[in-house]
């Protein structure tokens, strides 16, 4: 390179290029041009310089290693000109230096380079020029860093305090749209419920952008000045937030909360990125200005306005989906609270987790701290933090209840064995119901004289009315219809592989519960009006009906659709499992949590714990029960889950009727014909107490009076309520004529007729016990009767008339009792609404008191 090409590089390419033409020219005549190797040291800190070095081509490094130094590490470009100050004030080099690559310099000895200094006054006067104005600027940016660290330090956001704890697809999601708007300088609008640390993910929006060392505030809207003034400065002298901040971010925190005011300019904001500062009465309009600072916006509500403006939106989830992160999340709190208070970290107990996780937690990630260090400080210093310890963590669901499975392992085991209900039912109940089948059929038609009649009438129905409040629907486990359903299901599969068809559901639904309603119906005429009590071919026609149907639909459809829909006896069990002191559930938060296979749901093979099924009979998910109606106790769930999520409860009878429960007109309608059918039974002594002389030997009038006994309860029950709804209507137009206080509308009629429901079980148990005190005893003569053997002298076993009248009068009495306490419960309204409900209950009881008990 000649003499002028290196003067015009160190004017337009060194700090050197403020000097004149002739002082470069000095300089260039001297230059060196030297090539040193990588990981060359130029000079050591704090010795004296040996010469001036201006890189040509290469990479510098620079760093001192003295420990009270502040010197940060840098490294230098072409054209750096190297112990310019140090020599022109004769110091030591201040820093370490050396080559990253090999790099290419222009060297001027020390010693010379002082000589030109001497000849050339101009250098030295040049560079304390520059000097001073550098000072000046320096002391000016000083002074507005300090005025402006003064204005945002209120403010001032330092760190962020955490990132997104957990692994499961939320918080995957959530770190994504983190990253997301760390790569951008758009608005952002955070969005989600209360406790969620919104405010945190903010900050790490910011410390993960680019513009991470700029400051970042955040202002909580609801002390924000409806003028402005604050954020956005005054024309005539404040300086706002705004400006202060530069190219920061701005954190408006409870967005929902800012000033009706400020909306319109914060929208103009967001969309512009300019703002208008704050003018008084009679002053011009300012001219917008321009924000170069980043808005980033926390919202516990929705905005619409301001959601349109948003650049992107992220939304937050609450903790309560996402239970797979409360293992995580109560850990990292634990480890974060047993560091500050100097102690050893506790473990959470695998029953304390699950309770966590079924909680839902409507104070979010900041209830869980609480929460969690709150359990810490009452463990006194214990190294388990088990299920007493979270008191705060019993939800409502979980009041009242009792796991039999924990109280009683062994429970557990037989539930879950193959016993249960298997080898029960293909080991029994498969050739039992086919025996009973055919001895209805070829053996005696009468009651007295057919073991199998007898079994049906006498034994079933007391049996099986009596154990609804016990174990619920559990008579379905074992029910012979579905068994052979199940069995025409394998054998048509075996014979005609196929795929079958998946259930109806929203037709199921809105047709199903009126099917089997119709079919009940007809099955109550059909009892009635042929004596199926004491006919055996009929009432063996009548179970096989039943059988076509589970086989049919078995055929047709998978698993058990016939069973959950349009099964008549499926359809009163459901009803009356609903007053079960039984109930099968799962724990949600572990579900949620823990689960992502839903074998018992599914089915699958075995995992774990969990053995191989085919997933739930009637397609219900243990965690999402809300009901009896949709559990057949079969134990399917229990066997496939493999986080023992499953539990058995014993809970106060009938609680999800007035916690839970989803009223229906079809089972409203069900549990009426229920009730007409106590009527239906006692036909002849409805007769006499009415004074009817009908001859029910003739089909019509037999079928009349049949239909009339049906609506009687029906019937009762809606005039009691209209008289309720005249009371109420009558009441209102009193205490408005007084000014005096409305009393509350009744519930609709749907939801108080469920109120019956004891009184309906009850009803039809006395009925029955009947039967079973009078004749199940007598079973021994009976069966040999059935082979046409005499079974006189053979032992029976009988209740006295009077015996099984007391009982059917306390059956009643603690029915009515019962129906009074539900009514009040499902209703919560006061007593004097409720009046004729009551005295309609009382008068159905007295009714059936006087057709059962008699007078």
């Amino acid at each position: 390179m000649t003499s002028p090409n290196t003067v015009i590089w160190l004017q337009e390419r060194t700090a050197l290029g403020i000097l004149s033409g002739e002082v470069l020219e000095a300089i260039a005549q001297v230059l060196e041009e030297k090539t040193l190797p990588e990981n060359y040291p130029l000079v050591t800190e704090d010795t004296p310089p040996e010469a001036l070095y201006i890189l040509k081509q290469g990479k510098l490094e620079s760093y001192r290693t003295h420990q009270n130094s502040i010197a940060a590490a840098c490294s230098f470009l072409p054209g750096t000109v190297v112990h310019l100050q140090e020599l022109l004030l004769d110091q030591p080099a201040q820093q370490t230096i050396k080559t990253l690559s090999e790099s290419q310099f222009w060297v001027i000895p020390a010693a010379q380079f002082k000589q030109i200094v001497a000849q050339h006054p101009e250098i030295a006067q040049v560079f304390s020029r520059h000097l001073i104005q550098e000072v000046a600027q320096l002391t000016s940016a000083l002074s507005y860093e300090q005025e402006r660290s003064q204005a945002l330090r209120p403010y001032l956001v330092t760190k962020a305090q955490r990132g997104i704890v957990g692994t499961s697809r939320y918080a995957v999601r959530l770190r994504a749209a983190i990253r997301e708007a760390s790569l951008k300088r758009n608005s952002v609008l955070i969005f989600g419920e209360p406790g969620l640390e919104k405010d945190n993910i903010a900050a790490l929006i910011h410390f993960g952008s680019p513009q991470r060392r700029q400051p970042i505030i955040k202002l909580n809207c609801s002390i924000l000045q409806s003028s402005g003034a604050d954020l956005f400065g005054r024309a005539s002298g404040k300086v706002g937030l705004l400006e202060w901040l530069g190219d920061g971010t701005l954190v408006l925190n409870n967005i929902q909360d800012l000033p009706a005011e400020l909306v319109p300019a914060l929208v103009q904001l967001l969309k512009t990125g300019t703002y208008t500062p704050v003018s008084r009465l009679g002053e011009p309009t300012p001219t917008p200005r321009i924000s170069r600072a980043r808005i980033l916006m926390i919202s516990e509500r929705t905005q619409s306005t301001i959601e349109r403006c948003a650049g992107q939106i992220i939304k937050v989830p609450p903790l309560r989906v996402r239970k797979a992160d409360i293992k995580a999340q109560a850990e990292y709190y634990i480890s974060l609270y047993s560091r500050s208070q100097g102690i050893a970290k506790p473990k959470i107990t695998p029953e304390a987790l699950r309770r966590l996780q079924s909680y839902d937690f409507p104070g979010n990630l900041r209830e869980l701290q609480s929460l969690v260090e709150r359990a810490i400080v009452q463990s006194a210093g214990g190294l388990e933090l088990t299920e007493e310890i979270f008191w705060s963590a019993q939800t409502k669901k979980k009041q009242f209840r009792v796991n039999l499975l924990n109280m009683y392992p062994g429970l557990r085991r037989f539930l879950r064995s193959p016993w249960y209900p298997d080898r029960i039912n293909y080991g029994f109940t498969l050739w039992f119901f086919a025996v009973v089948v055919v001895v209805l059929f070829v053996g005696p038609q009468h009651r007295g004289e057919n073991f199998a009649l007898n079994m049906f009438w006498a034994w079933w129905w007391p049996l099986i009315l009596l154990g609804f409040p016990f174990l619920g629907r559990i008579w379905c486990a074992f029910c012979p219809f579905m068994i052979y359903g199940e069995v025409t299901q394998k054998l048509s599969l075996w014979l005609f592989p196929r795929q079958l068809k998946s259930w109806p559901r929203h037709q199921a639904e809105k047709w199903g519960g009126w099917f089997l309603f119709g079919l009940f119906t007809l099955i109550f005429l059909w009892e009635e009006l042929w004596n199926l009590e004491d006919t055996a071919y009929l009432s063996s026609c009548l179970l096989l009906l039943i059988t076509a149907g589970a086989m049919i639909f078995s055929a047709i459809f998978e698993r058990r659709f016939w069973c959950r829909y349009l099964c008549p006896i499926g359809g009163m069990n459901g009803l009356f499992a609903k007053l079960s002191m039984i109930e099968l559930r799962a724990q949600q938060g572990t579900c949620s949590a823990e689960c992502t296979t839903y074998q018992c749901y599914k089915g699958g093979p075995q995992k774990g714990e969990g053995l191989e099924t085919d997933g739930c009979p009637l397609y219900s998910h243990p965690a999402q029960l809300e009901d009896n109606r949709d559990c057949v106790l079969c134990m399917t769930c229990l066997k496939a889950c493999p986080h023992r999520s499953v539990e058995v409860n014993l809970r106060p009878p009938g609680i999800e009727l007035w916690t839970t429960h989803v009223p229906r007109s079809y089972e409203v309608a069900l549990l009426f014909l229920l009730f007409g059918g106590i009527f239906l039974h006692r036909l002849p002594e409805l007769q006499a107490t009415l004074g009817w002389h009908l001859d029910l030997t003739q089909f019509l009038p037999h079928l009349g009076v049949s239909l009339v006994a049906l609506v009687i309860p029906a019937s009762v029950a809606l005039f009691v309520y209209g008289v309720m709804q005249l009371f109420y209507l009558f009441s209102n137009f009193v205490k408005q004529a007084k000014s005096k206080v409305f009393i509350s509308k009744p519930k609709s009629f749907l939801e108080i007729a469920y109120g019956y429901l004891p009184l309906v079980l009850g009803g039809n148990l006395a009925h029955y016990l009947r039967l079973g005190l009078g004749e199940a005893g007598r079973i021994v003569p009976v069966t040999l009767a059935t082979f046409g053997y005499s079974g006189q002298g053979m032992p029976i076993v009988i209740a006295h008339p009077a015996v099984t009248a007391f009982l059917q009068a306390v059956t009643l009495i603690f029915s009515v009792l019962l129906t009074i306490f539900l009514t009040h419960k499902i209703t919560r309204q006061p007593l004097r609404l409720l009046l004729p409900q009551h005295l309609g209950a009382i008068a159905l009881t007295a009714m059936i008191w006087i057709l059962v008990v008699g007078w």
